[in-house]
Formats: C-alpha cells, structure tokens, sequence
C-alpha cells in the first residue's frame, strides 16, 4: 500500500507518545480533511521502527470492507487478518459506519496484541455510553483542514498577500493540492465534498427528509458567520422566506452539521463572571473554502472569514474557544488552554471608526492574560497599545504569538 503524502508533523508529534501503548488513538474531524492519510503517516512511522510489525487496514468508504457491518463481523475479519508471531496494528477509516463498534475494539484491546487507530467523521462518536464503555482506553485527536502555514507547503507558495488570498479563498482542504487554483475548478471539487457531507453524513445518517431546507439553513449560516444567532432568529428569518420551520428543528439540524464537524458551534461567555450564556452563540465553517463554495466569496465578506480562519487557527492549536461577552461589550474570542486564557480582536483594517471597538473592549478587561489584536493592515511589525498586541494576521497564523 504505497501512497504519496506531505507529512503532517504537528499531528504526528500529538500521536507519537501513544504508539504502541496500551490505548486505543481515534482521529476525529470532518470528511476529506485528511484523516487518512495521516493513517498512512503513522503506519510508516510503525514500519520504520518496527519492520516486523504487522498492519490490517479497514476503510469502510471502500467496497472491499462492506462485509463489515457490526462488531461481529469486525472481530471475525480482525482475527482473520491477525498474526500470532507479530504485534498487530490495527487501523479502522471511518469507523463510525460499523454499528457498536466499541465492543470489537474493547474486546481487541483486552487480547493485549493490537495497536489500535481508528478514524471518525462524527462528533458523537465515542460519546455518552461509548465514552462509558471505552472509558479510559482511548485518547481523541482532532483534525482540521490546513493551516496557513500547512497550505503554503502543500501548495509550495511563499507566504505573501496573493497566497493568502489564495487561502482565504480557497480554503484548507489537502486535496487541492492536486489542483489548480482557479474558482471554477475548486469550487466544483469543494461543492463534491459538500455534497457528500450533506447527504452522506446529515441526511442518510439522520434520516432528514427536508433537504431543501437543510440547504437553506446552510446558506443562511454561511451568510451568517459571525454574527450572534439563535434559533428562534434563524426560524424567524426563514419563515419572511416563506419557509415555516420550528427552531426546535433548526436546533436538530444545526446540531446535525456540528456533529459532522462542517460547522462549529460557539457559545457566548460572560468574560468576568465566567458563565457560559444558554441562547446567542455563533457559527463558524471547519473550512472557509466550503463554505465560499457555498455562498460565493466576496470581498465584503473579508472581516468574517477572517474571523472564521482565527477561530479555526486557534482550535487547531488546542483551545477552547469561546466569543467574550463584557457587559454590552462583545470580545471575538475568549480562547483557553492549560489554564491560561487570551482574548483576541479580529479586524480586516484597524482605523478610526473601529479603533475603539477593537482596542477599547480588550482594554475594559481587568484580568492580566494576554490580549490580542488581529488584522490585515499592510505593515504592523510588532506593535503594542497599553499592553496589546497588535498583530498582522498572517503572522498570527505563522508564529506562536499567544504565548
């Protein structure tokens, strides 16, 4: 199985503490994000330090492996697979479309002779009872798209304003690589995935009927990114469209696109209080190119998207993010890591009007933890304001700056 690949270090380096201990590695995120080929990455790693070991492979998007269909069948072809001489590396791709999948990988575990990894396109995956059942045993790494810094290597650019408007585009997705990066060609394969998304992940999964409107909620949370929403306002603006849905059922489809990880959820915190707010939270894309894809990409839309590539980037570097609510001020994120906190602004130009949205609201903050302004101004350098960071975007997305 030889496949051709750019190695994903900051990935590699997560797993790498885990291989051939005693717990079950379960990479989770949204489809064609590349979870696959970081499979591939880890069984190379495996080989060159074990030559003798010996790999099995399920991918459940392949025909071969529709024989697999429950935790018996997977035992069955597992042990048939296995070796009694070597140690067994055992790597299932999208193992959600097993049913109680769980029970075959605790069994395996239990045998002591299996290295497990395992591949997931649903947030709830080892959630609830399967969390119960695996307690313990597994460690969950998420997926994203491409960084900025993992989009210049893939596509070989140097970092300047066109390849940034390449990404910002275009998006993250690694196969693109294999593109040219023109419109048409790239939004023809991103409107594929989505296609496969929608229907593979949402609609056969959970058996939606209404897939009209599932669309139309789409787009109104592409259009929307950003910006404050509930679900009453969602239902509210769909029935002036003459769509007349209940929030109670925007609330299930929307957390149908979140389990998918096709769109993130972000809910509002009280920045001194620390209560996390019930109603108003925002949305963002896992990848902005899906979701220019969507909508269309125009240049009024800059201060969104760039806002939904911060939030990413800080997702992917392992925070907890959440938009900072002071008073009737807003702060764009709140975002936490090993009990350490920082805020961060996000703006396409600083300039008279905005300067005091942007600076003002982070200076209103009592605490001591690191604040950030993020923006698109041609030339920043290192800048500080009273203590802030004034920070050019694409330096955010290049340098560990929050530390």
């Amino acid at each position: 199985m030889i496949k051709r690949y750019i190695k994903r270090g900051k990935y590699l380096q997560k797993v790498a503490p885990f291989i051939d201990k005693d717990i079950i590695k379960v990479f989770v995120g949204q489809r064609r994000v590349g979870k696959s080929y970081l499979l591939f990455q880890i069984m190379d790693v495996i080989r060159k330090e074990n030559p003798h070991a010996h790999i099995i492979y399920i991918n459940k998007e392949k025909f071969e492996f529709d024989d697999i269909v429950d935790y018996k069948t997977l035992l069955l072809y597992v042990k048939e697979k296995s070796s009694r001489k070597h140690k067994n590396y055992l790597f299932i791709d999208e193992i959600q479309d097993i049913a109680q999948f769980e029970k075959a990988l605790r069994s395996l575990k239990a045998d002591g002779n299996y290295d497990i990894y395992c591949t997931g396109s649903n947030a709830n995956l080892l959630s609830g009872e399967l969390a119960t059942y695996l307690s313990g045993r597994y460690i969950e790494i998420p997926v994203y798209s491409l960084d900025y810094q993992e989009f210049l290597m893939f596509h070989k650019l140097q970092n300047t304003e066109d390849s940034f408007d390449k990404y910002i585009r275009f998006g993250g997705m690694p196969y693109l690589m294999h593109l040219e990066l023109k419109e048409e060609i790239v939004f023809d394969y991103l409107h594929s995935v989505y296609n496969t998304i929608l229907l593979k992940d949402v609609v056969s999964r959970y058996k939606i009927r209404n897939v009209s409107f599932l669309k139309n909620l789409v787009r109104y949370v592409a259009d929307n990114i950003g910006a404050v929403v509930s679900a009453k306002k969602i239902s509210d603006f769909l029935i002036s469209q003459r769509i007349k849905i209940s929030p109670n059922i925007v609330l299930d489809y929307l957390s149908y696109l979140h389990n998918t990880f096709f769109i993130y959820k972000v809910p509002r915190i009280d920045v001194k209080g620390r209560k996390i707010f019930e109603v108003g939270e925002k949305y963002y894309f896992e990848d902005v190119g899906l979701r220019n894809a969507i909508v269309g990409y125009a240049h009024s839309d800059i201060n969104k998207v760039l806002e939904n590539v911060v939030f990413v980037h800080l997702m992917s570097n392992g925070y907890h993010v959440f938009v900072g609510q002071l008073k009737e001020k807003e702060i764009d994120f709140v975002a936490e890591k090993n009990n350490e906190r920082i805020y961060v602004q996000v703006a396409y130009k600083i300039h008279e009007d905005n300067y005091e949205r942007e600076f003002g609201n982070l200076l209103k903050i009592a605490d001591s933890y690191k604040k950030i302004v993020v923006s698109a101004d041609s030339y920043i350098g290192h800048r500080t304001h009273q203590g802030i960071k004034h920070v050019h975007i694409t330096d955010f997305l290049l340098e560990d700056v929050t530390v």
